[in-house]
């Protein structure tokens, strides 16, 4: 009977410490889990993928500034959280972050550079323009996911696969914003 009662009590006592700190990267008493290290595929993915992010949330904050249409603002903001939770999974892995400065327009991989002003400078031209920019950022941010996301740890599948689920419907939003866009001329 004792022994029934010390194992139920023990069995609440660590469903009620699992309740507290959930299924998430801290255990009891905010203590950090063990991860398994990430590896050199997951880190190049990671790393290309936080900078990618924020290419996509710098370029529509610009677009937004240049034109003042809602969506470049609610999809830049939408950018931010992708930017953070790829963020997130840098710490728990304890990859260097390539964004750890945060500048508008600058960049480790010099190719994101040279696509932030040749993405700056085409969305500058017209709404049209800027609109098409929105397009091809999210094609290749899909493209690229598809490519990042094959890794077993499922934190970061968990990730990429919200980050794609998004970029779809950013996708589904420029497209219609471009049809209404080309009705109008």
């Amino acid at each position: 009977m004792k022994t029934t009662r010390l194992i139920a009590l023990a069995a609440l006592t660590l469903a009620t410490a699992f309740a507290q700190n959930g299924p998430g990267p801290r255990g009891p008493q905010n203590t950090p889990v063990a991860v398994q290290p990430a590896t050199p595929e997951e880190i190049k993915s990671l790393t290309f993928m936080r900078e990618e992010e924020k290419l996509a949330r710098d370029v529509y904050r610009f677009l937004f500034e240049r034109w003042n249409v809602a969506s470049f603002d609610r999809i830049a903001a939408s950018e931010q959280q992708h930017f953070a939770s790829i963020g997130t999974l840098l710490t728990r892995y304890n990859i260097p972050d390539p964004a750890a400065t945060d500048t508008p327009g600058v960049f480790a991989d010099p190719l994101l550079t040279t696509l932030y002003a040749d993405m700056t400078a085409k969305g500058a031209i017209s709404l049209k323009d800027a609109i098409e920019v929105g397009v091809i950022i999210e094609k290749q941010d899909i493209a690229d996911l598809t490519t990042a996301n094959q890794t077993t740890k499922l934190d970061i599948k968990r990730v990429f696969t919200n980050l794609m689920q998004a970029s779809f419907s950013h996708l589904e939003a420029f497209e219609a914003n471009l049809e209404m866009v080309c009705a109008n001329q």
